[in-house]
């Protein structure tokens, strides 16, 4: 998606939310968020849905979800003492991948500070070769998976 597109996201995108409250040693030596931290809110949000949501154990399950590709784009300037609203929405959900999305919000804002988000391939934990979902899993992440909109670029 261009980048004015994830620009124009607000809240109403995303049916998933989790808070976080920004730590001092999020920040960089320009005083904002450094971009790593932003790779593990991501990382945060969409375990935490999968674990809640999705029943995956990550030390348990016989699936689990590796990273094959992972991006962000930044909008506007985040710091501490800052709490963020994190927004999860599903882009792609195919039989063994799904794309996450995730907008960053400081809270009392609709536009997002950040988008951004990773694609997930199911493996087999030991194994680690692609996998088919589990049931509950594509379930709980049809619950996410924003449908697109006829001839619309995600």
């Amino acid at each position: 998606m261009p980048p004015s597109s994830l620009q124009q996201r607000n809240r109403s995108d995303y049916p998933y939310f989790l808070t976080y409250r920004t730590r001092w040693s999020d920040n960089d030596q320009y005083s904002h968020m450094n971009n790593s931290i932003y790779y593990h809110l991501f990382d945060s949000i969409v375990n935490t849905y999968l674990i809640q949501r999705c029943s995956l154990l990550p030390t348990k399950s016989e699936l689990i979800g590796l990273v094959v590709e992972s991006h962000c784009q930044f909008f506007a300037p985040v710091s501490f003492p800052d709490v963020l609203d994190l927004g999860l929405r599903v882009n792609k959900l195919g039989k063994s991948s799904v794309e996450y999305e995730v907008g960053v919000f400081v809270q009392g804002k609709d536009a997002p500070a950040a988008v951004g988000g990773y694609t997930h391939v199911f493996v087999g934990s030991e194994s680690r070769k692609s996998m088919p979902m589990a049931k509950e899993t594509k379930e709980g992440l049809q619950e996410l998976y924003i449908q697109p909109t006829p001839g619309a670029k995600l």
